[in-house]
């Protein structure tokens, strides 16, 4: 059993950054249930205070993460009350003053409506939850941006909830998580990437999710190394199924966020996809190009948890293969492996480079003025 308590001390807050950043990793928490009752029905109110959710994971026991960091929270980022990321005063202090965050992306992982195996109450908590970050984050706090919860595996509740959003500016992506019941790729979840075309927003893929399967080809793993090890593999299934289903062809100017997956294995994805193509290319006549060039062209990453190879040419390598104007910085506050702006970037970056990272990407992928 992982009992949760707040930290004996405070670690020291980071220096002050002095450049401009943007933060396309933040994950703010509910005080307490309370905080979504004025966006629910009595209905589904009642319901999640009766019967609560039921997300496929069923096989799955125990609480995910080490008793060491329950939640995989930062230490220091426990307030008075509630769990981390519940506190704005804190955010502001811990990461938004002293990092010069000008926009934080929030990305609600629980609650939020993603898996449950009831579409009515996923779409329900879905709709609650969006209106709660516009109330509780980004209008008390305008350098806070929104993301789009949708109930994924329900695609025409997930395109009325990106419709109803979408038209709202503090809205600037659509939330998804990587472990989908079906490979994301597959037609029935295309109207969802439609609806985001239209809309002009990207797609944002973050790491986890209930999907009812294993996070290995191989069953459940026995630890938590393995688990966090396995997002990358995770990413990359979604992205192939992504590029070979077709959907970039379908839908050409969709713009897809990987988020909290690392990058380095992209590259050889991408050599091993293009090696493939060469000798399957019959089998998938509707991709018009090399499944390389689609990942470069639709594809965003985040730095968070940021690649450090023994040697930093190859994280500038494998950076520059994905093109450094497809970089976003994030810093996952306030989860255990935040990334500090000031420490996390590899120091050989040029300063336009840099400068494209922290903040300037954000503009090309962002509904940003």
């Amino acid at each position: 059993m992982n009992v949760i308590t707040s930290p004996l001390g405070r670690m020291p807050v980071p220096a002050r950054a002095t450049m401009t950043m943007v933060d396309g990793d933040i994950h703010p928490k509910n005080l307490s249930d309370e905080e979504l009752r004025p966006f629910l029905s009595d209905r589904w109110w009642n319901y999640m205070r009766t019967l609560g959710n039921r997300p496929r994971h069923g096989h799955a026991s125990g609480f995910p993460y080490p008793k060491s960091t329950p939640g995989a929270y930062r230490r220091d980022a426990w307030p008075e009350q509630g769990l981390p990321g519940s506190d704005l005063e804190m955010m502001r202090a811990q990461l938004l003053d002293p990092c010069n965050i000008s926009m934080g992306v929030l990305n609600p992982l629980s609650p939020s409506g993603h898996g449950d195996r009831n579409h009515d109450f996923a779409a329900a908590m879905s709709s609650a939850v969006n209106e709660w970050q516009l109330a509780r984050w980004t209008r008390p706090e305008r350098r806070l941006k929104a993301s789009i919860c949708i109930p994924f595996e329900d695609p025409p509740a997930a395109v009325a909830e990106i419709e109803r959003c979408a038209p709202e500016a503090d809205f600037v992506q659509i939330l998804a998580l990587t472990r989908t019941f079906e490979p994301p790729g597959q037609r029935r979840y295309w109207p969802i990437y439609e609806a985001a075309q239209a809309a002009g927003i990207p797609v944002g893929f973050h790491v986890f999710g209930y999907s009812g399967a294993p996070m290995t080809g191989a069953g459940w793993p026995s630890f938590y190394i393995e688990e966090v090890a396995a997002h990358a593999a995770g990413c990359q299934a979604l992205l192939t199924s992504m590029v070979i289903e077709g959907v970039f062809e379908q839908f050409p100017r969709l713009k897809m966020v990987l988020i909290e997956g690392g990058f380095g294995w992209i590259p050889a994805l991408g050599w091993r996809l293009d090696h493939m193509f060469e000798r399957f290319r019959s089998e998938v006549p509707h991709l018009r190009r090399r499944p390389s060039d689609y990942i470069r062209e639709h594809v965003w990453v985040t730095t968070q948890p940021m690649e450090e190879a023994p040697n930093q040419a190859f994280v500038l390598d494998a950076m520059g293969w994905i093109g450094f104007e497809k970089i976003l910085f994030a810093s996952d506050y306030p989860h255990w492996d935040f990334d500090d702006p000031a420490l996390a970037l590899p120091s050989r970056l040029t300063q336009e480079q840099r400068e494209m990272i922290c903040f300037r990407n954000a503009r090309d992928v962002y509904r940003l003025g």
